[in-house]
């Protein structure tokens, strides 16, 4: 009796170890199942977005002076201690007579009772001064208001720069060298104190009546030739006050 419950308790011990053993592998293998398979190329790693590239700072063009450029006198050029003047015209005149020079002009000019020379700069034909000659008057360096184009308002001498060509321009022609030291000179001022191309004038168009300077001085011609130079000239060294004055007075 003993030996046989013993033989039953063994076989269904060995009942339970089978069925357990089956349970097991069922359940290893459903879980062996979802898990994923191997991965021997490392962990993914999403790329990084590259940062956009920063653009250098570039520099902006520097200004180029032109390739020919042509030296003015120094004594076209003011005093440094001179006060501010604003410049809105360039005004031509003639002399309307056949010879003469800054120092005949000055003379004239006092007899009428003006302080000095009313105009700005005096460009001669071969009397008085040499034929293209540039005289610079005594208001010029002081940076002094012009006495050559009244007006009511007087804007033609406060703030524009008178220059006399000598000669009578209704009878003859400016000569060349006066027409080169004329555009030459223009071109500088007109640059230099950024006057636009038409306020380059002559004394007829502030309103006078007269017909300074000359139906025989081309002021178109004088316009476009100045424009080909503006930009074109720099000053030569500046020269001391009293080099200024001798200069202006001569």
């Amino acid at each position: 009796m003993a030996r046989h419950l013993n033989r039953r308790l063994k076989l269904v011990f060995a009942v339970s170890c089978i069925a357990l053993l089956g349970v097991g592998c069922q359940s290893h293998s459903s879980t062996a199942s979802a898990l994923p398979g191997p991965n021997f190329s490392g962990p993914m790693v999403e790329p990084q977005a590259k940062p956009a590239p920063v653009a250098a700072a570039i520099d902006k063009p520097k200004w180029v002076p032109p390739a020919k450029q042509v030296a003015v006198p120094s004594s076209w050029v003011p005093l440094a201690s001179a006060p501010k003047r604003e410049w809105d015209w360039i005004v031509i005149h003639h002399s309307a007579t056949t010879d003469g020079g800054a120092a005949r002009f000055d003379k004239a000019h006092k007899e009428k009772g003006w302080d000095e020379l009313g105009y700005h700069f005096v460009i001669g034909n071969g009397t008085d001064t040499a034929d293209g000659l540039v005289e610079v008057g005594g208001r010029w360096p002081l940076q002094k208001h012009g006495a050559h184009a009244k007006t009511p308002d007087n804007r033609y001498n406060d703030h524009g720069i008178g220059i006399c060509l000598v000669g009578n321009f209704e009878e003859t022609r400016p000569t060349a060298k006066q027409l080169a030291s004329l555009n030459k000179l223009v071109a500088f001022l007109a640059d230099r104190y950024r006057i636009k191309q038409a306020d380059i004038i002559g004394h007829k168009n502030t309103g006078k009546q007269t017909d300074c300077p000359g139906r025989n001085l081309d002021l178109p011609a004088v316009r476009a030739a100045v424009a080909r130079q503006r930009s074109a000239l720099v000053e030569e060294p500046q020269r001391n006050p009293g080099e200024l004055m001798r200069s202006a007075s001569r």
